[in-house]
């Protein structure tokens, strides 16, 4: 098997999520601005390892495997977090909301897979859309949510930045709810087949 740039910066995205919480959890004051630098790095690596794929048909089985998977580790790692820093019902609903559609949505696509109709589920203009305020949501509440501790609460903590990135985190999951739906209902037509009609 043969690395290409863009599975390496994959992996390399990876690699960063330990980071992300270890930077996260220091008891310094600049940690909420070193875990969103961290985050914007992966998300820009996202961006940049599908450029480069594209641009170069820099194409391999292992990296189409390992893009999403790091796509879906980083976003749900940056949730836990968020809901840690913040633990209210609303930001924990909305956390549980997108990776539980994640999670359905992943394994719909490997069930679609195996009937050998995986592109009824292909990415959609609704996904992407979504994928860019979600992302947005994680930036601004990684930067002003902070680990629980009275000492270090965050002079954003109640300020626009997070308020816009609570609002985002909202729509983000609006719009995963409504993006799973289309998902589902381009596969009904397989899901409902009954073989032994």
């Amino acid at each position: 098997m043969r690395l290409t740039i863009p599975t390496m910066l994959t992996l390399f995205r990876i690699a960063l999520i330990p980071v992300l919480v270890l930077v996260f959890y220091l008891p310094y004051s600049w940690t909420h601005i070193g875990a969103a630098l961290i985050f914007a790095l992966g998300a820009a690596t996202d961006w940049l390892d599908g450029w480069i794929a594209r641009r170069y048909r820099m194409f391999s089985a292992f990296g189409a495997f390992l893009d999403p998977v790091a796509d879906k580790l980083m976003v749900a790692v940056a949730l836990f977090l968020i809901v840690q820093g913040h633990p209210t019902p609303w930001m924990a609903f909305w956390a549980a909301v997108i990776v539980g559609r994640e999670i359905a949505v992943s394994a719909l696509r490997e069930w679609m897979a195996e009937v050998g109709q995986r592109s009824r589920v292909k990415v959609a203009w609704i996904g992407k859309f979504k994928t860019v305020v979600q992302m947005v949501a994680l930036l601004c509440l990684l930067y002003s949510v902070v680990p629980p501790k009275p000492e270090r609460v965050h002079p954003w903590m109640g300020g626009p930045i997070f308020h816009l990135g609570d609002w985002l985190l909202a729509a983000a999951a609006i719009l995963t709810l409504w993006s799973g739906f289309q998902y589902l209902r381009a596969a009904w037509p397989a899901l409902r087949d009954d073989p032994q009609d």
